[in-house]
């Protein structure tokens, strides 16, 4: 057998091995790392002196306020999503809802900086927008591994 023809055979065999994923450590009974408590209490204290600097603006408080739930949902729907079984149902869920809570994030993002921008720029933040919520989908949603085009 010629070098050649073993190298496409090799790869051949590698190709039909299922990918080899690390297990998750399991931390079953451990509440969450020091650096996610510290990340969440800084994005909390951000949070409040945004409300707090704010004067009482209704619409800067909604935003803020939006924001820090949006962030926490997605942030325990990843962590439900990544301890969930592969074969759950419960999994394909925990996918729409993360991608809901980011497209809602980008939208909401989006709205505060197009506002402060002139036309041209408005077009093109909600343009790139657009192109992010629909890649995410087609990622989360429409893409499959191991299917060559």
């Amino acid at each position: 057998m010629s070098s050649k023809q073993q190298k496409k055979f090799m790869d051949e065999a590698l190709l039909e091995q299922p990918p080899i994923r690390p297990a998750p450590e399991d931390r079953e009974g451990h509440g969450p790392s020091v650096l996610t408590l510290l990340g969440f209490g800084f994005l909390t204290f951000n949070s409040v002196m945004a409300v707090y600097r704010s004067n009482g603006d209704v619409a800067a408080i909604s935003f803020v306020g939006f924001s820090y739930l949006d962030l926490v949902m997605l942030f325990f729907c990843l962590r439900w999503y990544e301890r969930t079984p592969e074969e759950s149902p419960r999994r394909e869920h925990l996918k729409m809802a993360v991608w809901l809570l980011t497209t809602m994030l980008t939208a909401a993002f989006s709205y505060k900086v197009a506002a402060i921008m002139p036309f041209p720029v408005q077009v093109l933040v909600w343009a790139m927008a657009g192109v992010t919520v629909l890649g995410g989908f087609y990622a989360f949603f429409l893409h499959r591994e191991g299917i060559k085009a």
